[in-house]
């Protein structure tokens, strides 16, 4: 994890350094001398050089400072909490909704290959994952907020505030958010369980006169699960990515809200800041995804 942090933190930096934009002159607006942007410039310490600023940058980093905003001026890591709320319901709600219904669709085609059901479940997994999320957004908007009047266009509604509500403002970015996370763990599973499915020990299982649910679900789906864990734990960059244009899409007041706004402002501290925190999840997620594999597969642990 140190090494791909390390690798994570030198790109984040050096990329948003050398991109074109001035933060000093974003701040001082339109009609400023050049002396003072120049002052602004010397306040925020961008007229050190890039390795001393990155210097300084990875000093705080490693004691647990985010930095400060140079619009808001508040730390980056209070900014984030203030945004963790939506980030995170819709994350969690899009991970679970999603990880049920693709390896339940996954096992289906899986079941029924080479039927129409199989095509469907296919069709729809390439379908998902070839359709760009805010295309998806705008199109649920449209047919689920506009025409119908089902559920609301855009916000979000804080758990505090009522279970039911929050769940309401969370279905339609969490189904657009999910699309492509749906496709592709669906299409690994149905792989996957097919390979398992063509085994002896499942075809033996199967003269025994095992019943067809526990034969799929009991022994072919768990000796299936490492490589549907490992693309569920890499998938969780599709959610990190996506959270991003889905908060936009649907003016949710999150950390990828954050973002967008802190790009447009060439706000170095907080974008730096989110990447680092989302790069530490990811890599997190991906640890633990790696340490389950000893629960699904004995010959793992051995």
């Amino acid at each position: 994890m140190l090494p791909v942090m390390a690798v994570v933190a030198v790109c984040v930096f050096l990329l948003l350094h050398l991109a074109p934009g001035d933060p000093a002159s974003i701040i001082a607006g339109e009609n400023v001398s050049p002396e003072n942007i120049a002052r602004i410039r010397t306040q925020l310490g961008l007229d050190l050089p890039v390795w001393k600023q990155f210097l300084v940058w990875v000093g705080a980093l490693l004691t647990g400072d985010l930095g400060h905003s140079m619009f808001w001026g508040d730390p980056v890591a209070s900014l984030i909490a203030q945004r963790a709320e939506p980030t995170i319901s819709l994350a969690i709600t899009t991970l679970l909704v999603a990880v049920f219904l693709a390896i339940s669709l996954g096992v289906l085609a899986a079941a029924r290959a080479g039927s129409l059901v199989d095509r469907l479940v296919m069709g729809f997994a390439v379908l998902g994952f070839s359709v760009p999320v805010f295309v998806v957004g705008y199109v649920l908007i449209f047919v689920f907020a506009i025409n119908l009047k089902w559920l609301p266009v855009q916000g979000y509604v804080p758990i505090a505030d009522g279970v039911g509500l929050w769940l309401r403002n969370l279905v339609l970015p969490s189904v657009a958010l999910g699309m492509a996370y749906v496709a592709l763990i669906a299409r690994i599973t149905r792989t996957t369980m097919l390979d398992v499915l063509a085994e002896d020990y499942m075809r033996t299982a199967k003269a025994k006169g095992v019943a067809n649910r526990r034969m799929l679900f009991r022994h072919a789906l768990k000796n299936a699960a490492v490589p549907i864990a490992t693309v569920v734990g890499n998938g969780v960059a599709l959610l990190i990515g996506g959270v991003v244009i889905t908060e936009t899409v649907f003016n949710i007041p999150g950390i990828g809200r954050l973002v967008v706004d802190a790009i447009a402002r060439r706000d170095y501290p907080i974008i730096q800041g989110v990447i680092m925190v989302f790069s530490g999840v990811y890599v997190l997620v991906n640890l633990l995804v790696d340490l389950s594999y000893t629960l699904f597969d004995p010959r793992v642990r051995g």
